[in-house]
């Protein structure tokens, strides 16, 4: 559906896309995720046609779209402030893209209803934009990008200006209904747990390039650097000595993987394998904060030496802050990432 052959945008000096490589296929959700400045939102300006590429080139159904003008790319738009039009009612914000391509009325009714009733806003055609909550105003604003059946629905943190509750409810609901109407999907979005929830494909982007592209269990199984692992909120990264089965690290001796790659390289402790006992058991630390999330508490430890680590445990066993505890590592929750350049 769409390719990108070596795209790269310069501004200045500063190169904003950096000969990137990507691949969507039809009926494909991928979503693009990365720090500010990345080039997230510029990959998206070049597909959509809003930015020209200095070297590469972009391909929907293997045609080259150079010179070809955003509205004649066939493609879907949906940004995070929405951009419905407030002096026209629901009906008319959804209606507008079948109006420019010259729907009937009675099509443009028939579709209107069609999508809203899929958006959970039946027979809100009549209603001021005025008086749509934001959860309801990003409903429309989806109804809108799907109602010319785009053959590439593109998202521009869609879900940045709702609260966390609404996000994820409405992330799981967008899934659902792009798996219903076999919609081709590329987002951008800074939201890790977002882009968990709703992508097939996620790609990871750092300074221009793409650091890793593959599904959020590869990703979170295995991430291809310390860049992606810190970036995807795995904090306990450290520089370490591989040899045999254990990694020499500041927090001393830490076992690893069974194959493991031997040498210098940077070691990544998933908090779920940081387990915390007594404080005779292992390495020594003091605790610190504690964030309750969900059935779970992430609970912050200091070592006498070397950056802090994060454990997960379940509530009835987080250590009051400022307890003594004993660490130690299981295997199973190591990585073993490539050192750092």
């Amino acid at each position: 559906m769409l390719t990108l052959e070596s795209a790269t945008v310069r501004f200045g000096e500063r190169a904003a896309l950096d000969a990137v490589d990507l691949a969507v296929a039809e009926h494909e959700i991928v979503t693009v995720l990365g720090p500010s400045g990345s080039g997230k939102s510029t990959l998206l300006r070049v597909v959509a046609g809003l930015q020209p590429t200095d070297v590469g080139r972009v391909l929907l159904d293997g045609t080259d779209q150079a010179g070809v003008p955003v509205h004649r790319r066939g493609l879907g738009l949906m940004f995070q402030d929405h951009q419905l039009f407030p002096h026209r009612d629901v009906g008319a914000n959804v209606a507008f893209g079948l109006r420019m391509r010259g729907a009937s009325r009675r099509d443009q009714e028939r579709r209107v209803g069609e999508l809203l009733d899929l958006v959970g806003l039946p027979g809100a055609e009549r209603r001021a934009v005025a008086t749509l909550s934001g959860g309801e105003q990003q409903r429309v604003a989806l109804a809108r990008a799907l109602a010319p059946s785009p053959k590439l629905l593109m998202l521009d943190e869609p879900l940045g200006q709702l609260d966390r509750g609404l996000r994820e409810r409405l992330v799981v609901e967008l899934r659902a209904l792009f798996r219903k109407l076999g919609t081709t999907v590329l987002a951008v979005t800074h939201d890790q747990g977002e882009a968990f929830a709703l992508s097939d494909r996620m790609v990871v982007m750092g300074e221009g390039r793409i650091a890793q592209v593959g599904t959020g269990l590869e990703m979170w199984r295995r991430p291809a650097s310390a860049f992606v692992a810190r970036f995807l909120g795995f904090d306990n990264v450290v520089g370490a000595t591989v040899t045999g089965g254990v990694a020499d690290t500041v927090w001393g001796k830490v076992p690893v993987p069974e194959g493991s790659a031997q040498g210098v390289c940077e070691l990544l402790v998933r908090p779920a394998g940081v387990r915390i006992g007594g404080p005779e058991q292992g390495l020594r630390c003091v605790a610190g904060g504690r964030t309750f999330r969900g059935s779970r508490v992430m609970v912050r430890l200091m070592p006498p030496s070397g950056p802090e680590l994060e454990a997960e445990c379940a509530p009835r066993d987080a250590p009051e802050e400022g307890a003594a505890v004993g660490v130690g590592f299981d295997a199973a929750e190591v990585v073993v990432l490539p050192p750092a350049r």
